[in-house]
């Protein structure tokens, strides 16, 4: 896991959408990981946003899946970081996509890309770079 960043799907949403700081999340696709529930987050906002048709979430899917290679399972050991995180992230109304998210940098110990402002007002032991 050397060198790697963990992406949250409000980057990934960023760099569908060509928004403010995609070109940082471009940057970083080769080197990032990904949460499936994070994945999941992505594909329903596309399904509900960008792509209108069955084809156009076919070929989306098979776009989104061939960008992110390294789509991480959500697994015990992240659902009980997750948990653990919730009384600390609250007060930023983070949702358990965040924590999930936040619960892959902190059990591969690596940080985490997003363009959610709020993380930086975290006091977690996980390096949070903004996108914008």
């Amino acid at each position: 896991m050397q060198n790697k960043i963990v992406i949250d799907a409000s980057a990934v949403l960023a760099l569908l959408n060509r928004e403010s700081g995609f070109e940082i999340v471009e940057k970083h696709l080769g080197n990032s990981i990904i949460s499936s529930v994070n994945f999941s987050e992505v594909l329903t906002v596309a399904y509900r946003e960008i792509f209108e048709t069955e084809e156009e979430r076919a070929e989306g899917l098979k776009l989104i899946k061939n960008t992110f290679t390294h789509i991480i399972e959500f697994d015990a050991e992240q659902a009980v970081i997750a948990a653990s995180l919730d009384a600390v992230t609250k007060k930023c109304g983070l949702s358990l996509g965040d924590r999930a998210c936040l619960a892959l940098a902190k059990s591969k110990n690596l940080p985490v890309l997003t363009a959610d402002k709020v993380w930086q007002d975290l006091t977690l032991d996980i390096k949070v770079q903004l996108i914008r």
